[in-house]
């Protein structure tokens, strides 16, 4: 599809930093990619379907070779149409707060949904995963209000970015472009809030 999927891993809507950054390229790629669209996927929408016993046991049976029934039938399905809605673009933006120096718990939500065996990967028992999303883009806007670049772990951890870029690349996206906002408690935000906009335009343009 001519497009971007936009997902969106904050529950803070107009009050969150990340979110702010992320329409900052869409009105960019939009300005610059005449008669492209935009798909945005809010996580906290209550459309992303939970990933729980039946679901799992769901998963289990397709990896054994067999076809889910009955609730799991339902469960796989669910976790299905979420894939494939992702799948359907080859172009990802995704905002993601640091949330206790990892990501939000919706965000694993929706990993946990959308990685299935034949759909993001598969595996084999000598060379290992391979990941199925090859030839796709992503750029992911990070931010946090107290951890950055250089300060100790008394500020925090980044289990945010290292989680999750492991997870693109886990999955065969590596074309990954980072934008990233993190103006600490000492730090000047407007600095930080232009530096991060004008990251954001600039990797917009040629997306």
């Amino acid at each position: 599809m001519s497009g971007l999927l936009y997902i969106s891993a904050s529950p803070r809507g107009t009050e969150s930093i990340s979110s702010a950054i992320a329409e900052t390229f869409v009105d960019e790629y939009l300005t610059t990619h005449p008669g492209h669209v935009v798909d945005r996927f809010d996580l906290w929408d209550g459309t992303l379907p939970e990933f729980g016993p039946a679901a799992a046991r769901a998963k289990m049976t397709v990896f054994g070779g067999g076809t889910p029934e009955g609730e799991q039938a339902e469960a796989w399905a669910a976790a299905v149409r979420t894939f494939e809605r992702f799948d359907s673009y080859d172009r990802y933006l995704f905002s993601v707060p640091m949330w206790n120096s990892g990501v939000p718990y919706k965000l694993k939500q929706f990993i946990d949904v959308v990685s299935q065996p034949a759909k993001v990967f598969d595996v084999h028992p000598e060379t290992g995963y391979r990941g199925l999303l090859t030839g796709k883009r992503a750029a992911v806007v990070y931010t946090s209000a107290v951890w950055g670049p250089g300060l100790g772990p008394e500020f925090g951890n980044d289990f945010q970015s290292t989680f999750f870029d492991g997870w693109l690349r886990w999955a065969g996206v590596a074309d990954i472009q980072e934008i990233r906002h993190h103006p600490t408690l000492t730090g000047s935000y407007d600095i930080a809030r232009k530096q991060a906009d004008e990251r954001a335009r600039q990797i917009a343009r040629t997306f």
